[in-house]
């Protein structure tokens, strides 16, 4: 079909790209293991919280880690798309006949690529250093997978902003804006019942919380897959809504120029 395999023409090119930048795929590599034993070493005495059922904090900490590791990567995707704009690539693809939801598949595309990579590395370390994943390899893909698709719609979102702001600094302020607060105004770091109320009920509706809630049961001895079902499903159609608006925002890029 036409569209896939446009999409892995982008994808190849987006990951050759990538592997012409070795220092970058060297802090790709590197920075899930300091970001784990740093916040493992810093608030490893929540554990002893009264209060605090999530075992082991590595064990707690490691989902979380692993979904705050898939939006802060994707975040950027929409950098390589103001680049493209910059060199005069992105205008020479729009007149192209390639299928424009390609331009937006591939470059999300390797953003999971990484992601997966990232999210192996951490739980090859979280098991190096005592952590636990009772339901085996079956649970370890099913978190690496609701984090790809919150990585996916978070890379989405960022190609539609830069198709719209196309100036580097504005996409840098919107991704810190967003994605920090996000990552602290769910469960990644800390049980939600420790959590303040007002945080508790901004939770709720937070994707990054979907996924942390749904990696971490997927992950535990005794799963909730009616959790598991319905905040992929919500992930899901976030991602479908992403995808949409990246595509969309094509025609607001073309107009502008």
């Amino acid at each position: 079909m036409k569209p896939l395999r446009h999409t892995w023409q982008v994808t190849l090119r987006y990951l050759r790209a990538l592997f012409r930048q070795p220092a970058w795929i060297g802090i790709t590599l590197i920075q899930p293991m300091i970001w784990l034993l740093l916040f493992g070493a810093l608030f490893k005495s929540v554990a002893r919280i009264p209060g605090f059922h999530g075992g082991s904090y590595i064990e707690f900490l490691t989902p979380g880690l692993i979904v705050m590791l898939a939006i802060s990567s994707a975040g950027w995707s929409g950098m390589a798309f103001i680049e493209d704009m910059n060199i005069g690539v992105m205008d020479r693809f729009l007149v192209s006949p390639i299928w424009r939801g390609a331009l937006n598949a591939g470059s999300v595309a390797q953003q999971v690529i990484i992601i997966g990579v990232q999210s192996l590395i951490v739980v090859g370390l979280s098991l190096a250093v005592g952590g636990h994943f009772p339901n085996g390899a079956g649970g370890v893909a099913i978190l690496i997978g609701v984090s790809a698709l919150l990585g996916a719609s978070f890379a989405s979102l960022s190609n539609a902003l830069a198709l719209v702001v196309r100036q580097r600094e504005s996409l840098i302020g919107a991704v810190t804006s967003v994605t920090l607060p996000l990552t602290f105004l769910s469960g990644a770091f800390i049980q939600q019942s420790l959590a303040p109320g007002w945080i508790q009920s901004v939770a709720r509706f937070n994707p990054v919380n979907w996924a942390v809630q749904a990696g971490r049961s997927a992950a535990a001895q005794h799963t909730d897959w009616n959790l598991v079902a319905t905040r992929t499903g919500l992930l899901a159609g976030l991602l479908l809504v992403s995808a949409w608006l990246a595509t969309r925002s094509f025609r607001a890029y073309q107009r502008s120029i």
